[in-house]
């Protein structure tokens, strides 16, 4: 993977890095896309060309994890936020009880949320470990009888990650994949429904993708609007309401270039190799720490902190000089953070361990 000379490394948790290559793309194409002497956010989106792109984008994305014809493929707007109210209206009759597993702040808000339209039972809860770790799942106190499992496989804040799908309810499991899918293969039969905001690893904010289970669909409740009905919006392959287009064409060549990157399987590889190095040089050091314990530490979100917190702003500082920006962590959690989605290329990670290394020689 090639790097500009005239680019930053961009850590940043999102909206994040996107591959070079889209971006020259979609520059190159901006005043006139397809031969139209129009930019793509400019023509109809039921014209034959958007419709052609929507089409393309769908079957790309089905081929890469291997969506069966047994689930919709949609493009929503809202972002991944918009589904923690749409879950519950879709998922589950008024007054039905719904399960939620949280490790980390996303699992939080999805679960208030969706406390507005149904009882909400928390299986468990990883607060009491500052949420570095995930509790174990003979803990779980899972309901009898709930309309669905959620869980976040990957929480951004404090970098904990499942490094495997839950097998502990009969129910449909539902995941916020917002910041791991496309990082490696998943097995998408294993899920009800999967949600992603795309700004991580599929494209510009603004869209979400959904693919949800066919037989899930067509049970909204009365009240639910139709740009959340997933059966709606299916039936109008996301397009009952107009899209956010421009998105939605970047998420398509985004989808393009993981194809050509190798697909999951090669960014796998690439996504594991990157964070096992920079783990290895936190864990290396006497300079730095990471809180996770090691089972579930994230591939995508790496939150460091250095022995002497007064020298935090001093890193940031030299570190943005380097061309290393976005680095600074959650203010709920202060420290560093380096998210290392697939666009970051290899390099990224290695040109950080190196700054690290000289900071800690001259600092520590």
């Amino acid at each position: 993977m090639t790097h500009s000379a005239h680019r930053v490394f961009n850590f940043s948790a999102g909206p994040a890095v996107l591959p070079e290559p889209v971006l020259e793309q979609a520059q190159a194409e901006l005043l006139d896309w397809k031969g139209s002497g129009m930019s793509v956010m400019e023509v109809s989106h039921r014209g034959s060309d958007f419709v052609e792109l929507a089409a393309h984008s769908e079957a790309t994305l089905r081929e890469l994890l291997g969506i069966s014809d047994d689930y919709y493929v949609l493009f929503l707007a809202g972002g991944a936020t918009l589904q923690f109210a749409s879950v519950p209206l879709n998922l589950a009759a008024a007054g039905a009880t719904v399960d939620y597993l949280l490790t980390g702040s996303w699992g939080q808000k999805a679960a208030a949320e969706a406390a507005r339209y149904a009882t909400v039972n928390i299986v468990a809860d990883g607060a009491g470990s500052h949420f570095t770790e995930i509790p174990a799942p003979e803990s779980w106190k899972l309901s009898e009888h709930a309309a669905y499992l959620h869980y976040t496989p990957n929480e951004t804040i404090v970098g904990v990650e499942f490094h495997s799908v839950p097998d502990v309810s009969t129910a449909p499991l539902v995941a916020d994949m917002s910041s791991t899918i496309l990082s490696r293969p998943i097995d998408v039969d294993r899920f009800g429904v999967i949600y992603a905001g795309a700004q991580k690893n599929i494209g510009a904010a603004g869209i979400a993708v959904l693919i949800v289970r066919k037989d899930l669909t067509g049970n909204a409740r009365k009240e639910t609007p139709g740009v959340i009905d997933y059966a709606t919006m299916a039936t109008n392959d996301s397009m009952w309401n107009t899209p956010p287009t421009f998105s939605w064409y970047i998420s398509a060549l985004v989808f393009d270039w993981i194809r050509d990157q190798g697909g999951l399987a090669a960014l796998g590889e690439r996504n594991r190799r990157k964070a096992e190095k920079l783990y290895a040089a936190i864990d290396d050091s006497a300079f730095y720490s990471n809180p996770v314990r090691l089972d579930c530490r994230s591939w995508m979100n790496v939150p460091f902190t250095l022995a002497d917190d007064s020298l935090d702003k001093v890193f940031l500082q030299r570190a943005a000089a380097a061309g290393l920006t976005n680095l600074k962590g959650h203010r709920l959690v202060g420290g560093m953070r380096a998210s290392l989605y697939n666009a970051m290329p290899e390099a990224g990670v290695d040109a950080l361990i190196a700054f690290m290394e000289e900071f800690e020689r001259t600092q520590g």
